[in-house]
This record gives C-alpha cells, structure tokens and sequence, in this order.
C-alpha cells in the first residue's frame, strides 16, 4: 500500500465512532488510501461509541431478533400516506422518484441491516472482539441482546487498531468545515480544520460518520425547540456531535430522514457527571414532578421497552425533571443496582414528610400524592423481575405492574431528567450507505454512516444504533473505496 498523500486520499472519513472506524477499515481492506478525521483528542477518540455498552438487538451472533425489522418499520416514519407507505416495498427502480426522497426509512434499508449484521458481527470477532449476553441495566426486559465484551470501547480499540495496521491516517482535534465538489456535482473532498491551524482541503470519497447534533445547543433549539435546555448528552463524547455531517449533506442538497424534532431520550440523575448515570429503577417506585404529583404510568411494560417513552414524560415536567420515590422493599430486587447507574448517594429519610423537606417540592402535595397512591395499590404478589400485573384501581395515572406501596422506610429518592442520547434527524441514505438527494438520486462520492442517518420516528428502536453503525459503515467504505461487499 502506498503511502497516505496528506491532501489526496481516496476516501476521507469524518468521525471515529463505530460508524466511522467501520467505513475505514472497510475501505483499507479494499485497498484505498484513507484518512480519518476526529473532532476529539487522540485519548478521548471514538465519540459516543466509547462510552457506550453497546448492546446489539440480536438473538445470536448470527441472527437479529424475531421483531428486528417489524420494530424499526414501525418506528420509521411520521404522518405519511399508507399508499405511498406502501409504493416503498417496491424495488427501488420500480418506485416513482418521491418515494426515495421521503422522510420514511426505506424498506430496503431495513432488510440490508437485518441481513449484514451476523455477518459484521463475525467480521469484528476477526479483530479479537469477543461477544456474549451478558446481564443488562434492564432488571425487565422483552427482548434478548448480544453485547461486545468490553462494551463500545473494546468496538473502538479493535477498529483503530486495525486501521493503524492497515495504514490509516488519523486527524485528531479536526473538524471538517465544508463538502468540495466538481462541476458535475460529485463530492471530491472536504475542507477541514486542525485546531490553531489554517483550513485546507483533502481530496477525494466522503463518509460522513460524525453524528447527530446533541452537541450543538443552537441545533437543538432549532430542531427540538426551547425545552432543550433541559436536556443534555449521555455522555462526554456527545458533547463533540455538533451536526457538522449534515449541515454538510443539507448544503449539497441531501434530503432528510428520522424525526428532527426528537431524539433518543435516558433517564439519568442530573447530579451526576460520569457517563450515562442511568436510573432504570423508576418502575418499582412513583415518579414526581415538582409540583408533588404524579404525571405518568411507571411501569405499563418491560422497562426496556418503555423506558424512553416514560423519559420523554420526565422531560416534558418543570424544569424537566422529576423525582423517583421508592421505599426499601426496592432494595430486596436481586440484583437492583444493576437499574442504577449513578455515582450519587440517593437522598434518604426515614419518613415521606422528611424525605418531601429534602425534595423541591411541597410538602403537603408531595403527602397526599403518596397516600392516594398507597390507597389506590391492591393486594396481589409482587414478582419484581416479571411483568406482575400488580397495578392500582382508581387512580389517574394508573400504574399497571408492581404497584406496591410506598410504607416501608427508609425512604429514597433520585432526582431524574431525560438525557439525549443522540437525535434522530440526519441524512437519507441507501442500501449501501449512499447519500440521496431531494430527487431521490444518490450524490456521487457521498457517504453517511451511524446517528448522522435518519431512521428513527417517536420511539428508538432499542438496540440497534451501534449496530446500523458498525453494519453501515463496513458497507460504505467498501463501496467509497469502489469494492462493493458481497451481495449488495
């Protein structure tokens, strides 16, 4: 392999997530000369993925789970006309030219990441990463999930390892400013910017991997709205996400998928400042805002179906936050911890009006809501690690499984707000990670890969983000480098 020119390559990479470290070893295995560009220090390169456990919506190393492509359908468009919902199952060369321009996730997009997962995840246990169904945060849950062992940094060591190996150069506390293109409307390169450095240009394909725009608060507001305030990244690697990618893809004519106005939202303890300081344990307690009342169902389901849904009601609250209340009973779940992530004590008393004089809340609202609560609970068995159906009668909101009362001391409480974890608005893409344009036709030496690609609308689809990510990114930076990978 010759040697990395530092303005010519033939594929640039933006981003060292998983999706990008994929495309770049991808692209290396096929021969090209390729560069990596990271917005982050060497020491804290790999984005979001690094802090990640990166748990994979998989029933096997092989095989995706039985609902895979049924769940991401469902969570893949808007408000769209059934009819032109359906005219997307047809082979792309049969639809009209305003089905591929939709913000709907195509079809087919679905099925190449259903088909080329096993294959990826067999693809990276060739760089020594192993995987196995470890226990999860989900003390519930409905679905099993495949794990890297090590999480998304061992992802990330193996990745960059390979890539070192391959001859890949890395860029580190480099940003790309803006797409090249020639007169034919082909993307040739990007103009970038190494901090404390002048601009300059790197030639040649272009993988967008760089993620969404939790990042950029000035991009929230815009997408998300006001409100966004109150919502910060899962972690520090979030904080390097400023939506440079699909600035980018949108000034070249992109069009768009995924829901711009929403994002993947986590319950954390806003105390806490280490990554993902997650509090899955809401479900065997009550959740209250500042008023001192109840706004939610706390457990309709498995936590890790309904987690996010319960989230965006936190972040919906004043201040956008709320409190989980529990009593000790919380404490004889095998394995509780496991809901509890955070590095902070809980705020503890030995009676509810003690614990309300700890808590923003008034007192008195704060008694009574946990006493029509406490009345409203019905006698039945409590079986914390199955859905019990152990629910209240006449109250509003219900709480429909493992509705014990609130008596038992000492008391805690977490305080909780929605973490994003990434945004769902991005770039549309094809099968083989192409970026299409507002006709439907894909811009010629244009790449996107991971969260910076729109597929989700209302609800993630749990599980699959790191997965897309690794699968996508292998396919376009094959494809960049003019290798296509089997079968696609």
């Amino acid at each position: 392999m010759s040697q990395t020119s530092e303005h010519n390559v033939d594929v640039v990479v933006v981003g060292c997530g998983v999706a990008g470290l994929s495309a770049a070893v991808s692209a290396a295995e096929a021969g090209a000369r390729v560069v990596v560009l990271e917005r982050a220090p060497r020491d804290e390169r790999g984005g979001q993925s690094r802090y990640t456990e990166a748990y994979l919506r998989m029933k096997s190393e092989t095989e995706v789970t039985d609902d895979f492509e049924m769940q991401l359908a469902d969570n893949g468009s808007g408000a769209i006309s059934p009819a032109l919902v359906a005219e997307s199952g047809q082979p792309p060369d049969s639809r009209a030219r305003l089905i591929n321009t939709l913000s709907l996730t195509d079809p087919d997009v679905i099925e190449a990441l259903a088909t080329n997962a096993g294959p990826t995840v067999a693809w990276m246990k060739g760089m020594g990463v192993r995987f196995d169904f470890l226990p999860t945060q989900f003390l519930t849950r409905s679905q099993p999930r495949l794990l890297p062992v090590g999480g998304g940094l061992a992802l990330v060591e193996a990745l960059a390892a390979k890539a070192e190996a391959l001859g890949v150069r890395f860029h580190y506390e480099t940003a790309a400013q803006t797409l090249l293109r020639q007169d034919d409307g082909s993307v040739c390169g990007v103009v970038v910017k190494t901090g404390g450095q002048a601009p300059r240009k790197l030639m040649g394909q272009v993988v967008l991997a760089c993620g969404g725009f939790e990042g950029n608060a000035e991009m929230q507001t815009r997408y998300i709205g006001p409100r966004s305030v109150h919502l910060r990244p899962i972690c520090r690697g979030g904080y390097y996400n400023r939506g440079d990618g699909i600035r980018m893809g949108l000034e070249v004519g992109a069009a768009t998928c995924g829901e711009f106005g929403s994002f993947h939202a986590e319950p954390v303890d806003p105390r806490s400042g280490i990554s993902e300081p997650a509090l899955f344990i809401f479900p065997y307690g009550v959740l209250i805002n500042k008023a001192g009342q109840r706004f939610v169902n706390e457990a309709p389901g498995t936590v890790d179906a309904y987690y996010e849904r319960v989230t965006r009601r936190i972040y919906e609250q004043d201040g956008g936050m709320a409190y989980v209340v529990l009593d000790a009973r919380h404490m004889e779940i095998p394995n509780y911890r496991l809901g509890i992530r955070s590095d902070q004590p809980p705020i503890a008393a030995g009676s509810i009006k003690e614990l309300a004089g700890k808590l923003d809340v008034p007192v008195a609202q704060f008694a009574a809501t946990i006493e029509a609560y406490n009345k409203a609970c019905v006698p039945g068995t409590w079986k914390p690690l199955e859905l019990d159906g152990l629910h209240t009668e006449g109250l509003t909101p219900p709480k429909s499984n493992w509705a014990l009362p609130i008596a038992q001391a000492p008391f805690h409480a977490y305080p909780i707000m929605s973490a994003n974890v990434f945004t769902f608005g991005g770039l549309k893409t094809d099968r083989l990670g192409r970026v299409l344009d507002t006709l439907g036709d894909a811009v010629p030496g244009l790449y996107a890969a991971g969260e910076m690609t729109g597929m989700y609308y209302g609800n993630y689809t749990g599980s699959t983000s790191v997965l897309r990510g690794m699968v996508f990114g292998r396919i376009a930076g094959a494809h960049a480098a003019g290798r296509p990978l089997p079968g696609l």
